[in-house]
């Protein structure tokens, strides 16, 4: 049979491809590189430290280096020494003495350099080898299953994006930073917050008492909002991409897994416009329903909010969409909705508690890569309605949720620099706090976690028509209900007539929450 010939574009000459072929060729490496490493660690007992965090075993080419390399690595993990000596009496005990070469080999490669002056260059040059050899290897493997028609085309970009993923993620290392610079940019951090007027140091969510406890969403933070269903955790997204996007013209993108893209809209036009959800979905409006539409709806037009519906999302696929929208449209916060409907193909796991786990990793890893913050929505498991009060839990809300109810990975939590949880006791038939305070169209959104800043609860008002949250202080009586429990916005509600009862009502007279 004739053997199968691979080939590469390599260059273009004037208009014309030039293609060659890959057979005969060495793979890249570095050999020389990699004795040099290895004679100075033989040397010098502080040379093995500061190359621990470049090289692998793997990242040697030659077989007899890379297990000289592991038993320099055992004898440094064990806190033993590091010579000549101790490394042929480790090679001996493993078996691999004589397929290295002896005593002598070992011996010979401590006379190889006279100091470990330049051994973190070398060292890179190394891993940079052995990352290439990497990449050749996966695109061999990658380019017989793009031939093989059985193959699902989906499938395979989704494999290669995650394996490209790993390979970037085990090989490309940070190096340390003088703190000089650092200090620097906090200072620079500092002075912008204090330039603004409002104090916040990061991006205003609109919502008064969340702000002064989170200081607004900040920088490369991931941010976890959890509720069990019906919670209201869509309808608390879009009203903050409201406040964000739509208001304050902040670019906001926002990753819906659970709806199209024509069903979010539609429930931001029922936020922002105050219309009713049933009747934006019939299209049944009164004429002034029209009239209100006809003017908010303008308010939505130019925003820099932008969507994308794309269902069972890969991480890996949103980290390249979301670097493009930071890239082109200097999107500053990214929303998604929700994470359990995410996935990270293109990797092999042992259960889905260990792919998410996966996924709240990388979405805080590139929080962190793109500096703007990601809010991800999460589901609550069933242990909130399945509590059940005890003797001592009378005076107690137990369906109140707490950390250990995020679902499916305890990573979550570990991940997050922020839980928020949302809670509406009034779903639960309670309708007065241990205060005797009504809790009619009451939301608690729960600080559960704040790694940069204290925890705490704060109360918004939910109107469940518009699926709208709003701060408390901007809900007013609507008229004729003197009791105060039925609110609509501040902000879209006329004056009241002079003569009218309700108009001599203050803000201190209306009841507390």
């Amino acid at each position: 049979m004739p053997t199968k010939q691979r080939t590469t574009t390599r260059k273009k000459k004037g208009d014309e491809l030039v293609v060659v072929s890959d057979l005969g060729r060495q793979q890249p490496q570095a050999t020389d590189f990699e004795e040099a490493v290895l004679g100075a660690c033989l040397i010098e007992k502080d040379a093995f430290p500061r190359v621990a965090d470049i090289l692998r075993p793997e990242s040697f080419y030659d077989s007899k280096h890379r297990l000289i390399f592991e038993a320099i690595r055992f004898l440094a993990i064990e806190n033993q020494p590091v010579d000549i000596l101790t490394v042929t009496e480790q090679l001996k005990r493993n078996g691999d003495l004589e397929e290295v070469g002896g005593p002598y080999y070992i011996a010979e490669l401590s006379q190889r350099v006279m100091s470990s002056a330049h051994i973190e260059y070398h060292a890179k040059i190394i891993a940079q080898k052995a990352l290439a050899r990497d990449i050749i290897s996966y695109s061999s493997r990658l380019l017989e299953e793009a031939f093989d028609s059985s193959v699902d085309v989906d499938e395979l970009m989704q494999g290669a994006e995650g394996r490209l993923f790993e390979l970037s993620k085990n090989n490309i290392k940070k190096d340390f930073t003088q703190v000089d610079p650092v200090l620097n940019e906090a200072y620079h951090r500092i002075e912008e917050a204090s330039n603004n007027p409002d104090g916040l140091s990061g991006i205003s969510t609109g919502f008064d008492k969340l702000d002064a406890i989170t200081n607004g969403w900040q920088n490369s933070d991931l941010i976890i909002i959890a509720a069990r269903p019906a919670m209201g955790k869509t309808a608390f997204v879009l009203s903050m991409a409201r406040n964000i996007a739509i208001a304050n013209r902040i670019p906001v993108a926002m990753f819906s897994l659970e709806m199209s893209n024509v069903q979010l809209v539609n429930r931001l036009i029922v936020n922002v416009c105050e219309i009713k959800g049933e009747s934006v979905r019939s299209g049944q409006l009164a004429p002034y329903e029209w009239k209100q539409l006809d003017e908010k709806i303008n308010e939505m037009y130019g925003a820099p909010l932008y969507i994308d519906d794309t269902p069972q999302l890969s991480v890996f696929e949103l980290r390249t969409k979301a670097r493009r929208l930071v890239r082109e449209h200097g999107v500053r916060l990214i929303l998604i909705d929700y994470l359990q409907l995410m996935n990270a193909s293109g990797m092999a796991y042992n259960n889905r508690q260990e792919e998410v786990s996966t996924i709240s990793r990388s979405l805080k890893g590139l929080a962190k890569e793109l500096d703007i913050p990601i809010i991800a929505l999460s589901q609550l498991n069933r242990g909130v309605e399945n509590r059940i009060a005890g003797a001592d839990d009378q005076h107690k809300d137990v369906h109140r949720p707490q950390l250990s109810d995020l679902r499916e990975s305890g990573a979550i939590e570990q991940d997050a620099d922020m839980v928020c949880m949302i809670h509406r006791p009034e779903y639960y038939g309670i309708k007065q706090d241990t205060h005797g305070r009504s809790l009619k169209d009451v939301a608690e959104i729960i600080i559960a976690k704040h790694r940069n800043g204290k925890t705490g609860d704060v109360r918004l008002r939910f109107i469940g028509d518009y699926a709208k949250f709003t701060n408390i202080e901007d809900a007013v009586p609507l008229p004729g209900e003197e009791d105060g429990r039925v609110f609509q916005s501040r902000m879209n509600s006329a004056p009241l007539p002079p003569d009218d009862p309700l108009s001599s009502i203050t803000q201190e007279d209306q009841p507390p929450f």
